[in-house]
Formats: structure tokens, sequence, C-alpha cells
């Protein structure tokens, strides 16, 4: 176990000592949440998928597709308006009541670095954006801007802008609540609370903890959590580092001031550590933006990539992604994979002079809509660039393929999974099906036993590629056993090795 990773397993204990701990772990074995009536097993994710032979993991990295000259789905405004001079999307994409609004930072011009403030965007697809004439904050003598207030008056943010949104929550005021940073409080984490996602209101107490860069919050078993980097990792080199810091709170108020360490990617003992410098090396920028799956939480962090001559212009930044079964701490699936690579040509703000390398920054903002997996980003040094959207196929970030003959019988098997004595219905993602290549759907209890009528010689279906292909063996598709079970799937065929499986879904009474 490398140092790195045994920093990263003490941490919970000094927590617990601390008293300052957040919800514990929750138990090994899996739990379908009956409103979410979904439970999902990423490629990527061998937690839920930890028993595996003959197959290999290979993550999907976002591209544009032939044809498209860019992926700039909101751009800067016209002259005179809030983001004249750039979109900076240090901040959120969230769907309310089927539709998509973005919160992000507005430039007015080039030259005013340090006035940016709160927009706000609407789109029905993701895609196509408009700015909504909200009427709230004089810009330039008149209303007619899409400005959020804060206090009833403009909302300066000079870091992230970090929104999650409770449709259901007991104070219809605090329906929307962000996290957000501001010079005025020296860029210490700070709150605020809305009722409609526009007119926000900063509770007394202001800043609430450190100096943090957030980009991701989300609500999990009945706690907060947020995560950003900050300033609390020490070195060997004796400087501090960017690394993935995670925040808890029960109320979005009152944050502990003792934070979980994420994950980091800087070198520790034994590797060599050369760095010159906090900006020199491998770091995690802004910690990650978050997509809670319920059982499972997905990640996308900065790759900093830091340059000995400690010159922040030319740092680049790519985005990799990491997962998380408890909310606090976070692990690579392929360590360093760049799952949306920086390759636009980014530009010097204020100076418009070309610098570097390209580096981006995630925000907070993932959806699956219309057979896509959605996920928004921008420029972490050109605003004036927009912001950007990456797609892939619904949750088709990575698969499993065999790499054994068939003889060897490649195949994997779940964790248990208390299903509450309901009926589940199993399906997967999955792409290659074909007369030479097929997968074979059994269903197990939790000693790995065959359940009668669910093993692999039942299997019928699926006899094809999807998204979302439900398993069947004979007329039946759902499964209801007292205790928990496992799914197991073997890739069969002369050829399985065609075959790529994304994901695997279980559904509680469908």
């Amino acid at each position: 176990m490398s140092l790195a990773l045994t920093i990263h397993r003490l941490l919970p204990g000094a927590l617990l000592a601390a008293g300052l701990a957040g919800p514990a772990r929750p138990a090994a074995r899996a739990q379908i949440d009956p409103a979410a009536n979904e439970r999902v097993f990423f490629a990527f994710d061998d937690r839920s998928l930890p028993f595996q032979h003959g197959l290999r993991l290979q993550l999907v990295d976002f591209h544009l597709g032939a044809g498209e000259p860019d992926n700039i789905v909101l751009r800067p405004g016209p002259p005179g308006s809030p983001d004249a001079g750039g979109c900076y999307y240090y901040g959120s994409v969230i769907e309310v009541e089927g539709e998509f609004w973005m919160w992000y930072l507005g430039c007015p011009a080039p030259a005013h670095k340090g006035t940016e403030q709160v927009c706000v965007a609407r789109s029905r697809d993701g895609i196509h954006w408009q700015r909504p004439n909200l009427g709230l904050v004089p810009f330039h003598g008149s209303r007619d801007n899409n400005l959020a207030s804060l206090n009833g008056g403009p909302f300066y943010s000079d870091d992230p802008a970090v929104v999650l949104y409770e449709p259901d929550a007991a104070d219809p005021g605090r329906r929307f609540k962000m996290v957000f940073n501001a010079a005025r409080y020296g860029m210490r984490l700070a709150v605020a609370f809305s009722p409609d996602g526009t007119h926000w209101q900063e509770p007394t107490g202001n800043p609430r903890g450190p100096w943090l860069e957030p980009s991701g919050v989300m609500k999990w078993h009945g706690a907060y959590y947020l995560c950003g980097h900050a300033r609390s990792t020490w070195t060997p080199n004796g400087d501090w580092t960017r690394v993935l810091d995670t925040y808890v709170s029960y109320d979005f108020e009152h944050w502990l001031p003792t934070p979980a360490l994420g994950f980091r990617r800087d070198s520790l003992p034994p590797r060599p550590v050369a760095v010159t410098g906090t900006v020199d090396g491998e770091q995690v920028h802004l910690g990650a933006s978050l997509w809670n799956r319920g059982n499972v939480i997905v990640g996308f962090y900065g790759q900093w990539h830091g340059v000995p001559s400690n010159d922040r212009r030319l740092v680049g930044i790519d985005l990799g992604l990491v997962v998380s079964h408890d909310g606090l701490h976070y692990e690579e699936p392929v360590p360093d994979f760049r799952i949306v690579a920086a390759k636009e040509n980014i530009y010097a703000w204020p100076r418009q002079a070309f610098i570097g390398a390209p580096a981006l920054a995630q925000g907070q903002g993932f959806a699956n809509r219309n057979g896509q997996t959605l996920f928004w980003y921008g420029s972490w040094n050109s605003p004036a660039d927009g912001v950007r959207l990456a797609r892939w196929d619904t949750d088709r970030l990575g698969y499993l393929q065999p790499f054994v003959p068939p003889q060897q019988h490649p195949n994997l098997i779940s964790e248990p999974i208390a299903t509450g004595g309901k009926s589940v219905t199993v399906a997967l993602n999955l792409d290659g099906v074909s007369d030479l290549s097929r997968v074979k759907v059994s269903i197990l209890d939790e000693q790995c036993r065959p359940l009668p009528g669910f093993e692999a010689a039942d299997c019928s279906a699926p006899a094809r590629s999807g998204l979302k292909e439900v398993a069947g063996w004979g007329s039946r598709q759902t499964v209801t056993a007292a205790g928990p079970i496992r799914v197991r799937i073997d890739f069969a065929g002369v050829r399985p090795e065609d075959l790529k499986l994304y994901a695997v879904y279980l559904m509680v009474g469908q």
C-alpha cells in the first residue's frame, strides 16, 4: 500500500477521534433505493462488480464528432452585456422542472478581471441556451439582463458558484442552495439560499469555512458533501498542494471545519519528490464535479499539470474520472486517464495573447437526456471561449471487454444486493451482440449459488445491443428473492471479444 493510500485510509479514523466525522460508510452489502428505483453498476465500478475474469477495462474519452467545428454551447454576449467579455463556467447546470438551468460567471469585458457576476441561462435540451431577462440588477443603466441578485443587489463571485436544487426543501426559501467565493471574504467558503434560483440571500455568518475553490456539491445519505481544493495538505518539500478535499454539513449552513482528504495525485515517498513550488507537479484542481447516481458517485476532476518554472500561465489542465462509494473518498479506475482532454487553443486573459497549454475548468453538471450523457465544462484561462459540452451515449463512459478466448469463460459477478424481497429487473448497457457474440445473465444467491430458473442456460435475452436491454429467462423478466442476490454475466460465443459492457442496471418493481 502506497503512503498516499495509507494517509487516505487513516483520515476517517482521525476525524472520528476528533468527533467531526460525517455519516458512517454504508454497509458493504449493496442496497437498492426504493425512491430511486434503480441501481447502476458502471463497468469502472469494481466495488459493485468485484469479481471479474478475463475482462479488461477501457474508459471512453470525449472527442468531437466528424464535421463538428467545436462544442461551444454558450458564447459571450453582445457588446455591453454582463458577459460580453466571456462566460466563465465556474458554475453549475441543473435540471429544474424539465428545463436545464445554468449559473455561470459573466465577464463584462476582458479588462475587468475581478468583476464577474453570477448570470443565469436556460435550455430545453442542454445544447441551445437562452439568456432570460430577469430584470433584477441594473447594469449599464438597465435591468434588461440575465444577472442574478444577492441581497437585492449585484452578485459578485470571484470563483466557483456551485448550486444544489432541492424542490422538496422544508423551507421553500431554500429550494436552491449555493456555495460561492468572494474576494470580500478572502475567498473563503460562503453560502446563499434562494426560492427561485435568481433571488439569492446570504444568511448571517458568512464566510462559513476556509479558503476553498469548490466545484461539486450533493446531498447524500442525509448530509451535504462539498468537494474542492484548499491549502490543507502538506507535501514532503514543505509546500501545500492541491488535493480533493471533502467538507460535510447537515444543514448546508454550518460546515465541519475539518475536511476529509478525498483524493491526491502529487508525488509522495517512495516516489521521488522533485516539485519546485505550489504550481509545479501533478495536482487536483477544483476537486471534482459530482454526479450522484444513488449507489455510486461519479466525479470529473481537474488534472493539474504544473511546470518547474511555477508559472501559472503555463499550467495545463485536463479532466479525469473518479468514483466514490461514501461521499468522502475517491479513486481513479484508470490513473491519469483524460476523460476530457484539453485540446482547445487557449488564450491568456485579459491580454488575449496565446500562451502555454490549454486548461479546463469542470464546474458542476451532468445529465442523461435523449440517449446521451451530457457534461458541461469551460476554459480555465480563457472565458472568452464560452461554455462547452461533452457528450457520450448514455452512461458509456467506460466498458469491460473480454480478452481471453471463449473456452476460458470470461465473466463477472456483482456484489450482493439486498432487494427487500421486491421484484427486480436486470438490464444491460452493451454493444457488440451478434450471432457470434452474446451475453448470458444469471441470478445467484449471496453464496453464489444459481437460483433455479435463472441460470445461464435459461437466459434468452438480451439478444441485441442497446443502452438498456432487459435480461430475460424464457418468459420471465423479473426475479424475486427473499435474501440478497448477485448478478453474474458470462461473455459467450465464438467471438466474445466483440462485446463491450458499459453498465448493469437493477430496477425495482419494473
